[in-house]
């Protein structure tokens, strides 16, 4: 029986495990880097050990490190999480040879299913339906071309040892071909060790469902039902659900039937994924098969009630699964968005620095949050930027939806750029609530970038509403009186004059011909508001008050709400308006990284789209190109200079 576990990873998942073995009686050892010296997952284990300088290559891709942490601290196993060592068939081989449990599958199974490549044969042996695509080795950008053209634009371009969105492109042309061969090489190299490529065919209209599986060592295998990952950015899943709104009875049957047939194959034991893209008339082909627990999984354990970790240490122990596949309950729905240190404003590049506030909403039956920071605790530069994975479950879709809108208001995080506004938009789509989703989701609905929400009447009522009432309680506070009062708040382009009229812990508000009644819950000095409404309704504000109002963030949207007496609202159109200053000379780094090479000289003239520099930044290269024809003035950054966000890298000037 496992009596003490060693977690080789970090951050939420890390902490997702330590709960869960906690729970078990098992006792938990964490490592760390120097990074992470006070991270939430060490200050939760029952131990904790370090194990190198802040890269991972240097510390939590260690192999030895983590064996020699074992044998310091007694440890009979090992969870690997994701991402790091968790699919490493070297390290589940060294783990095995040192005596020590694999919290995963066996060696042979992770190989296979490991290189993409090898992977799809076998999928098409075992009679699982596979994407056409090219599987063999790739020369060169123009072998990836003569390829792409034989398979037919669009394909993808993918790292065979990848993962996580990093070392895929899709192209659809010779040119996007040339182009995403070189960068999925060069970052497939980097965060993998492993440069090798293989291209497949893009289907169009995807979506990416996945099947969760689980199997033990006597032979038995189930699959959990699916999960839609198809809410995706850069190849990135940003928001999952479980189940599907998409497939039926039949599909979901085929997909999980061929899904064990596939782990069978392998002789898989311990929870895994078999990830495919389906297209709009529910035709489904093999992706990959992920042998590890899943940045997503808890929708699953939302729906199904079962403790996929719980799972897997019981598997790793011997035990036979509790359970057959007749009896995996799909109760409700549920609903995840990955909170990212990211800023959406600036084409989701990723934020560093001190998370200075940090509240998630409370969790309960119906919220729950997978975190791996606190209040005080920084995002560095080495790791993935995700900050936590809000989930919240309901009898039915929609209201699992309504759910998540409430928590993402309710959460609050200051000091990083953070995607909240652009999770809390999406809820309010009505084609996200229809369930019309393809993994171009986002590319579709934002082609020119997010640039905050724009907000509905309800929601502007709402918004119009709060700000006058909590004006007024700023007054009172002044004044110690309460009475009826007007108000004229202009929240971005709309105006309206409110008239509130006390009566008691109730207000009624009066906006234009509507008359509603709220209670409000805040005083002078909380950040956030809540609005509990006559009908029922809950509305929940992010709130920091400014001279003549208050910036509110809602829904995704984030206002500067000017509330003012009327008559001292007639005289704003004549106050002058603070014109910004002109940037467009330069290129400035859109985020905190390191650059990767500079591709013009001083001199050059450039083109519209063409490639000025690489910046890499949390593992992902970001390719920066020139808006415009222009002359390079000056170039202000070599190759391998670790840049701020916002600092100057080229002068232009006019041709």
């Amino acid at each position: 029986m496992i009596t003490k576990l060693l977690i080789a990873n970090r951050g939420e998942i890390a902490c997702r495990v330590i709960k869960t073995a906690q729970k078990m009686g098992i006792a938990t050892v964490a490592v760390y880097s120097d990074a992470d010296r006070e991270a939430l997952h060490v200050r939760m284990a029952d131990e904790a050990v370090h194990i190198g300088p802040s890269p991972a290559k240097d510390s939590y891709l260690q192999i030895d490190r983590i064996i020699a942490a074992c044998k310091q601290t007694g440890a009979q196993a090992v969870h690997p999480g994701y991402g790091f060592l968790s699919e490493n068939p070297k390290f589940a081989e060294a783990l095995e040879a040192a005596g020590i449990i694999f919290v995963g599958p066996p060696v042979k199974a992770i190989e296979a299913m490991g290189d993409k490549i090898t992977s799809k044969k076998i999928a098409a042996e075992a009679g699982v339906s596979t994407v056409p695509g090219h599987m063999g080795l790739i020369d060169d950008a123009e072998h990836a071309v003569t390829i792409a053209r034989s398979i037919g634009y669009p394909v993808m371009i993918k790292a065979s040892a990848g993962g996580g969105g990093k070392g895929m492109r899709i192209a659809h042309n010779d040119a996007e071909a040339r182009e995403g061969f070189e960068r999925s090489k060069s970052e497939a190299a980097s965060s993998f060790g492993d440069d090798r490529i293989f291209i497949e065919k893009f289907v169009t209209e995807p979506r990416h469902i996945e099947i969760q599986l689980i199997a033990d060592a006597h032979g038995n295998a189930i699959y959990l039902n699916e999960r839609e990952c198809s809410i995706q950015r850069r190849n990135q899943k940003v928001i999952e659900e479980a189940p599907s709104p998409f497939l039926d009875e039949a599909t979901r049957k085929a997909m999980g039937e061929q899904s064990v047939a596939l782990a069978k194959a392998v002789g898989y034991q311990s929870a895994g994924t078999v990830e495919f893209i389906v297209d709009k008339d529910r035709n489904f082909y093999f992706l990959e098969m992920n042998t590890r627990l899943q940045v997503e999984h808890p929708v699953t354990e939302l729906i199904t009630g079962l403790d996929l970790v719980e799972l897997m240490l019981r598997v790793a122990n011997g035990e036979k699964l509790p359970l057959t596949q007749d009896q995996v309950q799909r109760n409700g729905w549920a609903i995840e968005s990955r909170l990212y240190a990211e800023d959406p404003y600036r084409n989701f590049l990723p934020s560093t620095g001190r998370l200075t506030r940090y509240r998630p909403p409370a969790e309960t039956g119906t919220v729950r949050n997978d975190t791996g920071v606190f209040e005080g605790g920084e995002i560095s530069t080495f790791y993935d930027p995700m900050i936590a994975k809000l989930c919240t479950w309901a009898p039915t879709r929609i209201e699992a939806v309504d759910a998540m809108a409430v928590a993402l208001d309710s959460f609050e995080v200051e000091g990083v750029g953070n995607n909240l506004p652009f999770l809390s938009a999406v809820m309010e789509q009505d084609r996200f609530r229809e369930g019309r989703l393809t993994t171009g989701y986002i590319a579709e609905e934002f082609p020119d970038g997010f640039h905050g929400a724009e907000l509905g009447e309800q929601h502007l009522f709402d918004v119009t509403a709060a700000a006058a009432i909590m004006m007024a309680r700023r007054e009172q506070r002044r004044s110690g009186a309460a009475t009826e009062s007007q108000w004229h708040v202009q929240a971005g382009e709309t105006a309206n004059t409110v008239t509130l009229h006390q009566h008691g812990l109730e207000t009624v508000v009066d906006v234009g011909w509507r008359s509603e009644a709220a209670h409000l819950h805040w005083q002078p000095g909380d950040k956030t508001a809540r609005l509990d409404w006559s009908d029922g309704r809950k509305s929940v504000l992010k709130v920091n008050p400014t001279t003549s109002g208050f910036r509110i963030r809602y829904r995704g949207a984030d206002l500067k709400v000017l509330v003012l007496r009327p008559h001292i609202a007639a005289l704003l159109r004549h106050m002058p308006v603070k014109v910004p200053p002109d940037m467009s000379r330069f290129l400035l780094c859109p985020m905190p990284g390191q650059v990767v090479r500079v591709d013009v000289s001083e001199g050059d003239i450039v083109e519209d789209g063409q490639t000025l520099a690489i910046v890499e930044a949390m593992k992902m290269e970001n390719v920066l190109k020139a808006e415009k024809r222009a002359r390079v003035g000056k170039v202000h950054v070599v190759p391998g200079a670790v840049l701020a966000v916002d600092q100057v890298m080229i002068e232009f000037e006019a041709v």
